[in-house]
Parts: structure tokens; C-alpha cells; sequence
């Protein structure tokens, strides 16, 4: 969940770094670094955002090379304080390491190296690496060689960038689960742990697979595995632009994320249809395993989660297979019972989330087929699933998400379609009538999206609110939670999601004079149910936010507002009744002074346990 970058080439490298910085703070923004090689190692770095590196070079004055990376860190291993800060640096300050993830060992590796005479000036677990590669470079050799040795001593999940004077024209990169990558360009070559960092210079990149070592020239790259073979791994060409990985004018990446969801979900549903027949050639497994399948998991953390909910409504309503959806970092913990009949649907919007990837990888040890529903071409979860469903959303910079929830959700409706055609559950006609309903979807999201003045109204009302409750039924109960999170991550509102049947059970304790609470009360087979929920909460005095199918009056008798969306078919609702739920946040937040695109304490992709 930190931020890496590294430029070889023939410009100065620091403003290129920089720039590649900019695009990856929402993996991390408690410190920055940067080491440039300039006859020595030019080394600064501050704790804050990239601002306040940048202040600092500034005031101390910018080092000179063509050689250098860069580094914004999320906070795991030490305060986030300059000392913490990237890059580490060993005992002669001849070598310079930038980390993503975790080293395990650390602790021990820390105590052997300081009774054997290392200083160690930080509490970071990075520093170890320095002080490893230090030892083999002693030994004479090459760089890649002395980050091989140093590796074969680490455990954990990492992704590394290493550079030393003793090869200034190079520097090395290696990936153990955490994300790393190669930009090809013209007669420069860069690293990063996201592609947003080397779009400004290349389209071309190489995802590293799982044990991959790369040396980095201006001349290219060689690739080699942790055992030094040989490797030639196949470039891809990134078809996002420079310009949609920024602001494009909007005051946020937030609230340009949330318009870009209808094009998003249309982005995600092109092509799929060929003939009279839904196609996802990405799966790329048998339709003859998936007929034998008799149960399937859904595997994921945060809104990913909130999205496999809702896919596991669509999969047992189309297919008649019952679903299990989990936390992904509870699965593999918990002994699940999995086998060659199972389909484990892991879901991560880069691909590279630790908790989703180790549990899809506990999942195909087990024999469990895996399929990965991700929006980053070339990821670690993409690599290693049985097949892949792209959500194609484009990149998405705020931290909080939005566009990937709507996509994800798209996403499993597809795959749940896609169960239902090779098993026979449904007839073709009626897989094509629910494609012309999800092709619906991105028009009836813009609708949703123009309830925006209405949702500020609310916000400006509600902004002080200490506490707030979401609830719902069936597919509603989901959206209640991605409303709550939303809430909470964004503005520090304490909000809960809760399924509105629940409540007389615990949770109708919390609602007192004045309370709002948001009640996803669309046209539904327990619309009246949840009718009688909302009068529940406001015979206790709570103030009802409801969202509500345009065209129904009788939620107005019973509300205090109503937000009206289109009519959707309910196992879709959800990708639209979260538009104004995410408004809502994104005003609240706005209103009390938070910063929505980067949340405190929060990381846009969470790569360690």
C-alpha cells in the first residue's frame, strides 16, 4: 500500500519521479522519499504528504541524476516520522532500498544484524534490506545478485527498488506478492507500484509475476526469477490516458469517479453479448468444470465485499447454487470446505489486496476453481486465478470507491449469467432480457447522479450529525452498508449498515429524537416490510432519509425525505440506489472539512495483513 517509483533514462530523473509520485500518494501519504544517483546518493525525505517533500527540496536544493526513485509511504512498521521515511539507506550510505508491504522476519533479522556491527536508525522493517544487501555486496558481484542473496533471507510480502553506487547507471526491482511494475519507453525505462505512475512516459509495461527480479537500464530491462534464469515476460499496452488519471477539472477525484460510473458500467458490459450468447472469453476455464460446480464463494474485503453480497443474491436467484460470501481475511482461517466443485469468485479492485489474494490462493490449493473480478490488467490476482473478469472502470484515485463498487457488481451479474447459460437455468431469451436491463443501468446511474442538489440539501441539514444508520432488505442491506462505509471512512461519521428487519433485535436501541437514518425503500418483493421499518424508527423520534423508485407516494407518507431513483429490477438496484448514498458522503465530508480523496489512516490498496 505504499507508493514506489523508479526512472533510468537520459532526463533528470527527480522531476519525473515527482511527477509519478503525484499519481500513486493515494497508495500512501504518511512520508515521502526520494534518492537520486549523482556521483553520490542524493537522499531526502520528509514525513507528511508529498508537499512537504517537496517543500524540502526546495529549501535544500534539488539533487542532479539520472538515476533515481522515489517513495510515499502508508504507515505500518514506525511512526510516520522523516527518520521512518524512504528510502533506507545502509551503514556507508552506498545503498538505498524503497519497500511495499511487509517483512516478517524483520525483528530477527535486526538483531543479527546489529551484533554484527550494523546501525539501524529507524524502526522501519525496510531498513533490514539495506543493511542485507550491504553484507552481499561484500562479497563482489553484481547488484541483482546481492538483492537475490538478501531476498532468500526475508519473509513476508514485499516488493522492492534497490540502487547502489557501485551500479549507478541501474536499479533493481523485485516482487514477493506485493505489486510491481516495468515501464518501457524511448531509450528510458521506469518502475512503479501502480501503472497511473509511468503513464506520463510510457503505454508499455510488463507486470512482474510472483518472484520476479528485474535490472533496470535506459536500455530496457532484464528479468530474471530469484534464481537468476532467464525470464521474458510479454509486455501489455495500457489503453488509459495520461488525462484520466487526472482531475479533469473536477475539485475532487472523488466526485469525478462518481460520474464516471455510468461509462464505466457500459465500458464493462461492451462485446459481451455475441449473437444470442453471453461470451467472457477472460474466464478462460471449461464450461464443462463450471457444470460441475456445486457451490460457490465469494471472497472479498471492504466495498469489494459489499459488492459479493450482492452478487450472491444474483448467483442463487439465476442459478439455484447456493453462495457463500466471506471476508477475505477470515477464509482461509476459518477451515472452509473446498474442492474441485466449488467456484471461488475473488473480487479486488487492483488485484493485489493480501487478504483477497491469500485466500484465493488458499482456495486453489484446495482445489476450488478461482476466478478473479479485478479492474487492473496484469495484477497478481489476475495472473494466478483459473480466469478473470476486468471491470474496465479506468483508474480509479480516490482512496474511498466508487466507479469499481458499480463495476464490480456488473461484473458478478455477468458471471452469474454466465453460470446460469452453462448450467441451464436460464433459457437464452431470458439471459438476454436481463442484459437489456443491465444495458439500462448506465442511464438510469446519470438519473441517480442529477439527484446531487437535492443530496447537498440533505447534507447541509445532516452535517452534524454524530450519528447515522443505514438499513435495508434483501438487496437493500448491502447498499445500507456501502452507504454506512462511505459515510464513516469519508467524513468520521459514525454510521451503521444494518438489515432493516434487525433492528427490533439490538440495534433499535441507538435511535433517539433527532437520529437520521437512511432506508433503501425501492420497489421490492419486502417493500412493504421495510415500509413498516421506517415507521418503526419514527415512532422513536428518528428523522427517515428514504430512496425511494420514482413514481411511489406512499414512502413520502412515512419519510421525512425521499430521494427518487429509477425503477430497477431489484437485483440490480443496488448499482443504483448507492449513487446518492455516495452524494451524500462525498457532501457531508466536503461540508465538514475532510479531504474525500484521501481518508486519514486510510490506503487505496491495502497490500499487507
Amino acid at each position: 500500500m505504499c507508493g514506489i517509483v523508479g526512472y533510468v533514462g537520459p532526463d533528470e530523473a527527480l522531476p519525473i519521479v515527482l511527477e509519478g509520485l503525484r499519481r500513486l500518494e493515494y497508495r500512501g501519504y504518511d512520508s515521502a522519499g526520494v534518492a537520486v544517483l549523482d556521483g553520490g546518493l542524493g537522499v531526502v525525505k520528509r514525513a507528511g504528504k508529498l508537499g512537504e517533500l517537496e517543500a524540502a527540496l526546495d529549501e535544500e536544493g534539488n539533487p542532479t541524476g539520472s538515476v533515481g526513485m522515489g517513495h510515499t509511504r502508508w504507515a505500518t512498521h514506525g511512526a510516520p516520522t522523516d527518520r521512518n521515511a524512504h528510502p533506507h539507506l545502509d551503514c556507508g550510505g552506498h545503498v538505498a532500498v524503497i519497500h511495499n508491504g511487509i517483512i516478517e522476519n524483520h525483528q530477527s533479522l535486526r538483531v543479527r544484524l546489529e551484533k554484527e556491527g550494523h546501525s539501524l536508525v529507524s524502526e522501519t522493517d525496510t531498513e533490514c534490506v539495506a543493511h542485507l544487501v550491504e553484507e552481499k555486496l561484500r562479497d563482489g558481484g553484481p547488484l541483482a545478485d546481492a538483492v537475490r542473496a538478501a531476498v532468500r533471507e526475508l519473509e513476508g510480502a514485499f516488493s522492492l527498488v534497490v540502487c547502489s553506487l557501485d551500479e549507478p547507471d541501474a536499479l533493481v526491482g523485485v516482487k514477493v506478492s506485493s505489486p510491481l511494475i516495468v515501464g518501457l519507453g524511448d531509450g528510458e525505462t521506469l518502475l512503479a507500484s501502480d501503472i497511473p505512475a509511468v503513464l506520463h512516459r510510457t503505454t508499455t509495461v510488463v507486470p512482474l509475476d510472483e518472484g520476479m527480479l528485474v535490472e533496470v537500464r535506459a536500455a530496457g530491462a532484464t528479468f530474471t526469477d530469484l534464481d537468476g534464469m532467464p525470464l521474458d515476460p510479454a509486455p501489455i499496452t495500457v489503453d488509459w490516458d495520461v488525462a484520466r488519471a487526472q482531475k479533469g477539472g473536477y475539485e475532487t477525484f472523488m466526485r469525478k469517479e462518481i460520474d464516471e460510473q455510468p461509462a464505466a458500467i457500459r465500458d464493462t458490459l461492451v462485446g459481451r453479448m455475441v449473437g444470442e450468447r453471453l461470451v467472457l472469453d477472460e474466464l478462460r476455464g471449461s464450461d464443462d468444470a463450471l457444470r460441475e460446480v456445486t457451490k460457490v464463494f465469494v471472497v472479498a474485503c471492504g466495498t469489494a465485499f459489499h459488492s459479493g453480497l450482492v452478487a450472491k443474491y444474483a448467483i442463487e436467484h439465476w442459478t439455484r447454487l447456493p453462495v457463500e460470501a466471506e471476508i477475505a481475511s477470515e477464509f482461509r482461517y476459518r477451515d472452509p470446505v473446498l474442492g474441485p466443485d466449488t467456484l471461488t469468485l475473488a473480487v479486488s479492485q487492483s488485484g493485489e489486496t493480501i487478504d483477497t489474494l491469500e485466500a484465493a490462493r488458499h482456495a486453489r490449493r484446495q482445489g476450488s476453481q478461482v476466478i478473479a473480478v479485478t479492474n487492473t490488467v496484469g495484477s497478481s490476482l489476475a495472473r494466478e486465478a483459473d480466469g478473470v473478469l476486468y471491470t474496465h472502470a479506468g483508474p480509479e484515485i480516490g482512496v474511498a470507491a466508487t466507479k469499481t463498487f458499480a463495476t464490480q457488481m456488473v461484473s458478478q451479474y455477468l458471471v452469474a449469467l454466465y453460470l446460469a447459460q452453462v448450467r441451464g437455468t436460464k433459457f437464452p431469451e431470458e439471459i438476454a432480457e436481463v442484459l437489456t436491463e443491465l444495458d439500462q443501468l448506465p442511464a438510469k446511474v446519470e438519473r441517480a447522479i442529477a439527484l446531487d442538489d437535492q443530496v447537498r440539501a440533505l447534507a447541509e441539514r445532516y452535517r452534524d450529525a454524530r450519528d447515522v444508520l443505514f438499513i435495508g432488505r434483501h438487496t437493500g442491506y448491502p447498499a445500507a452498508l456501502e452507504g454506512a462505509l462511505k459515510l464513516k471512512e469519508l467524513s468520521y461519521v459514525h454510521a451503521e449498515g444494518h438489515p432493516a428487519g434487525e433492528l427490533k433485535h439490538g440495534p433499535i436501541a441507538l435511535i433517539e429524537d433527532g437520529v437520521p437514518v437512511v432506508a433503501v425503500a425501492t420497489r421490492c418483493h419486502v417493500y412493504p416490510k421495510m415500509l413498516s421499518n421506517i415507521q418503526e424508527v419514527r415512532a422513536r423520534g428518528a428523522r427517515v432519509i428514504a430512496v425511494a423508485t420514482e413514481g411511489d407516494t406512499e414512502v413520502g407518507a412515512l419519510a421525512d425525505h425521499v430521494l427518487h431513483v429509477p425503477a430497477t429490477p431489484e437485483l440490480m438496484s443496488p448499482v443504483v440506489v448507492t449513487v446518492p448514498m455516495q452524494l451524500l458522503a462525498y457532501h457531508v465530508a466536503t461540508m465538514r472539512g475532510c479531504d474525500v480523496d484521501q481518508p486519514r489512516n486510510l490506503a487505496k490498496s491495502v497490500t499487507v495483513e
